[in-house]
């Protein structure tokens, strides 16, 4: 990300360098965080990055509600840049096929609620980054309910 924040500095990318700079902030400030400094792994960079892209859709949204259109444009072109960084996100059909194996993987089918947990558990780390938690959720809940 460093050599790529060199190259949109020469490029004279502003929208670029703007959001990588953020970006490597953010990730600098989660290093330091906490008892100890540490360099983080890749999981959890990754993590940075979904949580500042999430809050670029987010205040988006918020822009776009009160008519500020240009704004609302400025925080997409910044989590376009993000998503060039973020792993290739699942789609829907994609998300339902991972969940129906982590059922079946968990033996869960039929036992309802009380294995959401277990199945959470087993999905977060192959859906981290690459689709929102929410959606994941529903479908566990979903397939475990029979609704």
């Amino acid at each position: 990300m460093r050599s790529d924040l060199t190259s949109a500095m020469k490029a004279r990318d502003t929208v670029r360098v703007s959001t990588l700079r953020m970006a490597l902030t953010a990730v600098t400030t989660a290093e330091v965080s906490g008892k100890q400094a540490r360099a983080l792994a890749d999981e959890e960079v990754t993590a940075v990055l979904v949580s500042e892209s999430k809050r670029r859709h987010e205040a988006a949204a918020v822009y776009d509600d009160a008519g500020r259109a240009e704004l609302a444009a400025k925080e997409l072109a910044e989590a376009a840049v993000l998503a060039d960084y973020l792993p290739e996100p699942l789609t829907h059909d994609e998300v339902v096929a991972l969940v129906t194996a982590t059922v079946v993987e968990a033996d869960a089918a039929g036992k309802g609620m009380a294995a959401m947990g277990p199945v959470m558990g087993r999905l977060r780390p192959q859906v981290t980054g690459r689709a929102d938690g929410a959606e994941v959720a529903a479908e566990v809940r979903r397939q475990l309910t029979g609704g």
